[in-house]
């Protein structure tokens, strides 16, 4: 995987989707042999020459200006999103992308501060590449309650979200509309693959996903590319039922980020982020009496009900 082929196969499949009468260019009633703009169509609406877009698409040109690529990209009608990928791909073209070991990935003081102090929203920390460096009880019990919570301390043992979403199935069921769910987790990858090409780790973990999930191959070949800060997904959660939350991603420097989970005031899904909050404190309560009073055979065991 190298960003000359990812800058051609990423030109060639936003070509093939986007049509003719998208940018106002008369097909005179023609029947076309394959889909989207022909090569000298982009190439007259970004004002290249035809031949210099094909080396381009081809892998065989290196020298696109950052101007060049923005007329390309208008051509191509590209979000913000889209356009930095442009140049991250052009760009990891031009230096090369010899794989090389990423340093290893660790929580600082102030991202653990920060999950201490979202007690009442769930919260989990995450490596560029989707690792979970951290999460706080209510980010655990509502993204992953079926995973161990210390894992994401010890490294061999970090769960990642992109494997979840696409491997796991109690993910999978968290989320009412997991296409969108799965989309957006492939979109964000192809952003962090072209900023880090050399990330051997990454390109590791993308062989992976794309041998294991036939979704992540067809969702990874086709190309879209998408920056999610802020997206609402309806879940149905094992414990509490269905919730609307709002995700919203804050960037905690150079490749880590904490995603936390928000719900509208007064809702239903407050209420119910509320008694998970409870069933957690519940079970804590639970393992401190256990652990700290002697077993009396005539007592009854403690209920686990929730409300």
């Amino acid at each position: 995987m190298t960003g000359k082929s990812q800058l051609g196969d990423f030109l060639q499949a936003r070509r093939s989707q986007l049509r003719p009468e998208d940018v106002g260019m008369p097909t005179y009633g023609e029947r076309r042999r394959v889909p989207g703009l022909r090569r000298e169509e982009l190439a007259l609406l970004a004002g290249v020459s035809a031949s210099y877009y094909t080396r381009l698409e081809q892998g065989q040109s290196l020298s696109a200006s950052p101007e060049v690529l923005n007329s390309i990209a208008g051509a191509l009608r590209l979000d913000e999103s889209e356009r930095r990928y442009l140049h991250d791909l052009a760009l990891a073209d031009r230096h090369g992308t010899r794989g090389r070991r990423p340093a290893p990935e660790r929580v600082t003081e102030a991202a653990r501060q920060l999950l201490d102090v979202l007690a009442d929203v769930p919260a989990v920390l995450l490596g560029r590449r989707g690792d979970v460096l951290g999460w706080n009880r209510l980010g655990h019990a509502l993204f992953a309650g079926h995973l161990d919570p210390g894992a994401p301390d010890l490294s061999a043992q970090r769960p990642n979200m992109a494997r979840l979403v696409f491997l796991d199935c109690h993910t999978r069921d968290l989320y009412a509309d997991w296409p969108s769910k799965a989309r957006a987790v492939v979109g964000n990858l192809r952003l962090v693959a072209a900023q880090h090409p050399q990330d051997t780790a990454l390109h590791a973990l993308l062989g992976e996903l794309s041998a294991k999930s036939g979704e992540f191959a067809s969702m990874w070949a086709d190309h879209r590319v998408k920056a999610c800060t802020v997206a609402t997904y309806e879940m149905r959660h094992p414990l509490v039922g269905p919730l609307t939350v709002v995700q919203q991603t804050l960037s905690q420097g150079p490749g880590s980020a904490m995603v936390v989970a928000t719900t509208e005031a007064d809702s239903s899904s407050r209420a119910a982020l509320a008694l998970l909050a409870q069933a957690i404190n519940q079970d804590i309560n639970q393992v401190i009496t256990q652990d700290t009073v002697p077993a009396d055979p005539a007592r009854p065991a403690p209920r686990a009900d929730i409300g």
